[in-house]
């Protein structure tokens, strides 16, 4: 949906500046929404005992994980290049894999990491390595006992690939205390960009029921991340306000000896608003469509592709006076789907107009390729007073080209025969 008119005003006042000095296309991130966000989160939990670990895949920028650390956020990783950017800053780590290896395990562990297991085989990979911690994570899918929170980009908990059967859980669990595991922690996520409170509930009512019939310490229940956020013009936003109450009250109803950490693991909602991806106009080009070329493609906003019926805000900040017109705007890949927008009413734009694509601030840039030689873009952080930093430069042909040099490595056949 449109950027907060905070985030407009500010972002208007430095953005020809910023376009000419650093160049297109680029993201830009706010700093002060973010850090407005994550003060709202802390604010609205205040008196439990929660906490927030924000999912480094959304934004994977040590200068934002930074700021986040700040307000006493943790660091949700699901791989070794996460955790090692996580470590750059003072923040709590938790590992919570999937389909995992017994070398990031060891590493992730290593580190000081929570981690959490997905799966009994991934249990049994601790074992064998002797390297099982005194506290560990267990992920519950909950299989039929979940509603369609988020079937069509979330996937039903029975087809998913996430998860120890609810059924299996207290098995599990019995062979990980027989090895040495004191107290667990519950993990479970179920739904994507949702803007109601139900799936969290829904998570922490499962987790609650589970953890008390255990018969072990739970340390802590994690309902996992996916809070969302409006991407169209016109939809509700999440009211943080009446989640916080709701988990409040259950929190508030636990029986008397429990009280453990109740966990998120948050990334579009507390950054998705507060990033924008500007590009610049190119070409206007009229086939049986009007189409509006710009300097960036979704090589730098995946997710427009990659999941069914994603939206994003298009804006023409400083186009020309004249009568709105109905475009596509797309970028200089090889294929067709190469569009930012489809069928989107602007204002008439012209070559070399800027264009703002709202939202992008979780799951873009980390979601980038290079595909058809096309770089990934900088990425900025604008500042409360208007400094506008750059912290991430955009990659080069160098970059692209340099995974091609390498030491000349050969298997002969030779080799084969003699094995």
């Amino acid at each position: 949906m449109p950027m907060s008119d905070d985030f407009d005003r500010r972002l208007r006042a430095v953005l020809p500046h910023v376009a000419e000095r650093f160049g297109t296309p680029f993201y830009l991130y706010d700093a002060a929404g973010i850090d407005q966000t994550a003060a709202a989160f802390n604010e609205a939990f205040a008196g439990l005992d929660c906490r927030e670990y924000f999912a480094v895949k959304a934004l994977p920028n040590p200068a934002v994980l930074g700021r986040l650390a700040a307000h006493g956020f943790g660091f949700d990783c699901s791989s070794l290049p996460e955790i090692e950017l996580a470590r750059r800053t003072a923040g709590e780590l938790f590992f919570t894999s999937n389909n995992t290896t017994t070398a990031e395990l060891l590493t992730a562990l290593e580190a000081g990491a929570f981690v959490t297991v997905d799966d009994e085989a991934v249990l049994d990979k601790l074992i064998a390595a002797n390297a099982v911690p005194a506290t560990l994570g267990f992920r519950i899918n909950p299989g039929p006992l979940a509603p369609d929170f988020d079937a069509a980009l979330f996937g039903h908990p029975q087809a998913a690939k996430f998860g120890i059967p609810v059924e299996r859980l207290t098995s599990v669990v019995a062979k990980a205390t027989h090895h040495g595991v004191r107290a667990v922690g519950l993990h479970m996520m179920i739904a994507a960009n949702f803007r109601t409170p139900e799936p969290t509930l829904f998570a922490l009512d499962l987790l609650t029921a589970q953890a008390l019939r255990l018969g072990v310490e739970v340390a802590l229940l994690n309902v996992g991340g996916g809070m969302g956020i409006p991407y169209r013009p016109g939809e509700t936003p999440l009211d943080l306000t009446a989640l916080a109450a709701a988990v409040r009250d259950r929190a508030g109803a636990w029986p008397a000896g429990f009280r453990p950490r109740i966990c998120f693991e948050n990334g579009r909602y507390m950054t998705g608003p507060h990033g924008v991806l500007v590009t610049r106009v190119v070409n206007r080009m009229s086939k049986y469509r009007e189409v509006v070329g710009v300097d960036s493609t979704v090589n730098a906003l995946l997710r427009s592709v990659v999941y069914d019926g994603v939206y994003h805000h298009v804006t023409a900040p400083f186009a020309g006076q004249g009568p709105a017109e109905t475009v596509d705007v797309a970028g200089s890949l090889c294929t067709n789907i190469d569009r930012l927008a489809v069928q989107r009413v602007l204002p008439p734009v012209a070559e070399g107009d800027l264009l703002i694509v709202h939202d992008t601030g979780a799951h873009a840039h980390a979601m980038a390729s290079v595909y058809n030689g096309r770089l990934r873009p900088k990425e900025l952080l604008l500042h409360a007073d208007g400094t506008v930093e750059l912290i991430r430069r955009a990659e080069t042909d160098d970059d692209y080209f340099a995974t091609l040099r390498f030491e000349p490595e050969t298997l002969s056949p030779a080799v084969h025969a003699m094995r």
